[in-house]
């Protein structure tokens, strides 16, 4: 059996459910997890989002058959924004990595992400919630080959100046060329802050320096993001907007 996480379920025929999959050794799968709904099915309530499982399936074409799955470990359950925030990271898995393609280290960054996010104090919780999925977002934009150089030479030798990153064309000082109509404007502490997030799996511990790095990485990380998905939002995003909106009506 392989370790793994069910990132999406939904219902097929009347007792069975189609579940996007995150493994280790594997990648995204999509599993057929049959009978799994019926009242007395040992599998009903178990395939859930961000519980860390066991599976075994089997190993032919590209809709695999789920054979066993255990507990393997527990989490705290995942509340408020943190629960959002495991969603948006499930959702950027299933619209971003393709199918059997194993990324383990992306793996490792999910599942240290999973855990600080169920385990970060209630004070500090926004903060650390918001640095976890900076750190996620990097280390996936990395790992599908499309992150530009968050520090090349130009930025470490004036970490003061101003910076245009392009998705097709990289990291460009202000003035130094024509804007490109997808590019944003970013300081070079923000992006020496982001090179940082991209190497290392603790260092989203330290946090940006300013509330506007902070901030500025958030709009480059999902301007990035967005390219990559032709411009589209993700379901997630736009679930988070209208709570906040909520919030400030209520």
């Amino acid at each position: 059996m392989i370790p793994g996480y069910v990132l999406h379920g939904l219902a097929w025929r009347e007792t069975s459910l189609v579940l996007e999959v995150f493994s280790r050794e594997e990648g995204r799968l999509g599993v057929v997890a049959r009978g799994a709904r019926r009242p007395r099915s040992a599998l009903r309530g178990l395939l859930q989002p961000f519980q860390p499982l066991l599976l075994r399936y089997s190993t032919k074409g590209d809709l695999r058959t789920l054979l066993a799955a255990e507990w393997r470990a527990g989490l705290p359950a995942l509340r408020g924004d943190a629960l959002l925030a495991g969603f948006y990271l499930n959702e950027l898995l299933i619209r971003l990595v393709p199918r059997q393609d194993p990324h383990p280290s992306l793996y490792d960054a999910y599942e240290h992400a999973l855990q600080a996010l169920s385990a970060g104090p209630g004070g500090s919780r926004a903060a650390l919630t918001e640095a976890v999925l900076r750190q996620f977002e990097c280390r996936l934009l990395r790992e599908m080959g499309v992150a530009p150089e968050f520090c090349p030479p130009e930025v470490s030798r004036a970490p003061e100046a101003q910076f245009w990153v392009c998705p097709h064309e990289g990291v460009h000082p202000v003035g130094a060329s024509a804007r490109a109509s997808d590019a944003l404007e970013v300081s070079g502490q923000t992006l020496v802050a982001l090179s940082r997030y991209d190497l290392s799996l603790a260092a989203f511990s330290e946090g940006f320096a300013e509330v506007e790095q902070a901030n500025q990485a958030k709009r480059l990380l999902r301007g990035l993001i967005r390219h990559q998905l032709g411009g589209e939002d993700l379901a997630s995003r736009e679930a988070v907007r209208s709570l906040a909106q909520l919030r400030s009506h209520s």
